[in-house]
């Protein structure tokens, strides 16, 4: 099986004569000298675009704002919050979150590997990377605006998934730079060290909110959602402090050869046209993608439902599940860069592989240790949060060792696609789980059961070409022509 999509170049050949697969965009860099301020360049993306995730999504603008009574009548404020009305108005405030992340997530799912062919046909990954990181800044900026009102949901809900629209389409194009700042020996360790920063880079930005809250925000007044308001663009002005170097300092890559810029609506026919070569010609990706994307949301599901958890099942108070999530975000920054060596040595599948089964051990571990109290939460889930971020890391290293020169952009695109078309699983089996045994423990098994089934897919997927030229070929080793099924 080869490893690409057929090249531009490439030429009907005559009988017996084997077609050279076209060259990894990784193999271009092969022997090159990559400066280190490109590489850091490149990594501060991921940190200074975080605070976006950790911030505004997940920990306090959403969480801790735009799902509170601030946005509720205040008739019903008025009758407590035991009366039924007060919880079915939070209900629908949540329900109102997930719907405009419903709507970001399928805009997500048809625009970025359309939006991806066109930038890898142009050349201009960076300046869909500059417009995407300039429209997510912006939509933080604008949630200034979102008083503490009624009137003012539907406005921030609105911003939030365009702000994860615009950040998806420029995390496609920054996935794909980094063919740009690293060898084929190298791949691992600078994907780690992007996924590292950005673990970092949250959790410091979200340590600058603890601590103002701490110190009652120095006597300014957090009436009408000013202190969320200021933190929305103090996470803006973050990502453009640090986000910027990357348009400086790494360099475009070239546009594709031989592939002419077709209209927006054609380029879907082109995208018809390379999944199925894909299939016949890069088996290994097109199985890859489909398993990173059940596995990934697995992953997801760790971060997204470890917090409750720790609450419900282990009765930590919210100022320890905020100690413990600043812990584990460390503990996964760390990892994630320590482990990238281990990449770049033993390949992404054996990493993706290792840290994926001490996933499923470990989640049993808390759930059938539970009876030894919060220790349990306390071991099993830094464990845990130890394996996601190099899971992570590892994933974009080997979809980057396995896509061909000028398609980086559009690949990425699709690892974008297939996860968002696969981003429910977790939430049903902990919903369903939940549901069927009346208790939040239980629901762990839910992630751990997608997680397992991300590794058994993943089993069968043949390890990303390596670097090392002492390594016997073994299984990496495809001979042109193979089309068996991974």
């Amino acid at each position: 099986m080869t490893d690409a999509f057929p090249g531009p170049d490439s030429q009907a050949h005559s009988a017996g004569e084997t077609p050279k697969p076209p060259k990894m965009g990784l193999e271009l860099q092969e022997g090159a000298r990559i400066p280190r301020r490109q590489v850091i360049s490149w990594a501060l993306w991921d940190w200074g675009t975080q605070p976006f995730n950790t911030v505004i999504l997940t920990f306090v603008f959403t969480a801790l704002y735009l799902t509170t009574e601030s946005f509720l009548d205040p008739a019903v404020v008025a009758l407590g919050e035991d009366d039924p009305a007060y919880q079915h108005g939070l209900a629908e405030l949540s329900s109102g979150v997930g719907l405009w992340n419903t709507l970001a997530g399928l805009l997500i799912l048809f625009l970025a590997p359309v939006l991806g062919q066109r930038a890898d046909a142009t050349g201009r990954r960076k300046a869909w990377l500059a417009g995407g990181t300039a429209g997510m800044v912006l939509c933080m900026l604008a949630l200034w605006f979102v008083e503490a009102d009624p009137a003012y949901f539907v406005l921030g809900a609105a911003l939030i998934g365009l702000g994860s629209v615009l950040n998806e389409i420029a995390g496609v194009n920054y996935n794909a730079m980094m063919v740009s700042v690293a060898t084929p020996k190298t791949v691992g360790k600078v994907s780690g060290l992007g996924w590292g920063l950005g673990y970092v880079g949250g959790i410091l930005a979200l340590l600058f909110v603890v601590i103002a809250n701490g110190a009652e925000w120095w006597g300014m007044p957090t009436d009408n959602g000013l202190a969320f308001r200021v933190i929305a663009v103090g996470c803006a002005l973050w990502a453009l402090a640090f986000a910027w170097p990357i348009l400086a300092f790494v360099p475009e890559l070239p546009p594709t050869k031989g592939r002419a810029t077709v209209g927006f609506f054609a380029s879907y026919g082109v995208l018809y046209r390379d999944i199925k070569a894909l299939w016949h010609t890069s088996r290994r990706t097109f199985w890859f993608l489909l398993a990173s994307a059940v596995y990934r949301d697995g992953l997801s599901g760790v971060f997204a439902f470890g917090a409750i958890i720790g609450g419900v099942s282990f009765g930590f108070s919210a100022d320890q599940v905020i100690v413990f999530g600043i812990a584990a975000n460390l503990v996964a920054g760390a990892s994630t860069v320590l482990v990238g060596f281990a990449d770049d040595r033993f390949g992404p599948r054996s990493v993706i592989l290792g840290t994926l089964g001490v996933i499923v051990v470990a989640g049993l571990g808390v759930v059938f240790l539970r009876d030894l109290g919060p220790v349990v939460y306390w071991v099993g889930g830094l464990i845990l949060s130890a394996c996601v971020g190099p899971a992570q890391a590892a994933s974009r290293s080997y979809l980057a060792r396995v896509t061909p020169a000028g398609k980086e952009s559009e690949i990425f695109g699709l690892y974008a696609t297939t996860g968002r078309a696969t981003s429910w699983m977790s939430s049903a089996l902990w919903t369903i789980t939940i549901a069927v045994t009346g208790a939040t423990i239980w629901g762990t098994l839910g992630i751990v059961a997608v997680v397992l089934i991300g590794l058994v897919m993943m089993w069968f997927v043949r390890e990303a070409p390596l670097a090392d030229a002492g390594r016997p070929a073994g299984p990496t080793a495809e001979p042109t022509g193979d089309r068996s099924a991974v």
